[in-house]
């Protein structure tokens, strides 16, 4: 098993090095990961260029992690592997994904922090808890207009999905070791929170969605 899990997480690490900030680069001419908060995630892409090209990056980047997972569950689900087995093996994969979007290896291992390929993740694992993960992201971070505060809620129904749905040790696990991860990428943003810099989620809307940006 230990193999498997090797193979899948190197795997989703190599699809979670297709970073949709890419594509943002070539349709606008501005490299996000050099500007604003000088990451390639879609938050500081929705900064940076607005937020249309912040949801043409969260598209890209939930996709992958539920391309990712989903299409792995097709593939155990059609063979003979235990219950216990198939949850470790999605977890793992999802894992990947996640870790492959926020230390690509071509941009020295600094990437973005992971929120949106969770969400497809997420999406994935549970279709139900990762809709209802989203919508409280969305509600949370308008109600309080940060979105940080909305990613830790986001990663309680990441939790619901690990001890719920889910079976076995390896999905509670690393749902820990992604919340710890996420925790520590949005360090800053808390930081920011407390000192009152942090951008709001209603600044974003008001951004012009120009390439002169």
């Amino acid at each position: 098993m230990l193999i498997w899990i090797l193979l899948l997480f190197i795997g989703g690490y190599v699809i979670g090095c297709f970073h949709g900030s890419l594509a943002a680069q070539a349709l606008s001419g501005v490299n996000v990961k050099k500007e604003g908060v000088k990451n390639s995630g879609a938050s500081n892409a929705a900064i940076v260029l607005g937020w249309k090209y912040g949801l043409l990056v969260a598209f890209i980047d939930i996709f992958k992690g539920f391309a990712a997972v989903a299409g792995l569950r097709l593939l155990l689900e059609s063979g003979s592997f235990s219950t216990e087995m198939i949850w470790a093996l999605l977890f793992v994969a999802g894992a990947g994904v996640v870790f492959g979007h926020n230390f690509p290896f071509y941009m020295n291992f600094k990437g973005g922090k992971g929120t949106a390929s969770v969400i497809g993740v997420m999406v994935a694992l549970d279709w139900k808890l990762g809709l209802l993960g989203l919508l409280l992201l969305i509600s949370v971070s308008l109600a309080t207009n940060y979105l940080v505060i909305g990613v830790l809620v986001l990663y309680a129904v990441y939790f619901v999905i690990a001890f719920g749905p889910a079976s076995g040790n390896w999905p509670w696990l690393i749902a820990s070791i992604l919340f710890a991860m996420a925790a520590w990428k949005h360090r800053e943003n808390i930081i920011r929170i407390k000192d009152g810099t942090e951008n709001k989620v209603s600044s974003v809307f008001r951004k012009k969605t120009t390439t002169s940006n």
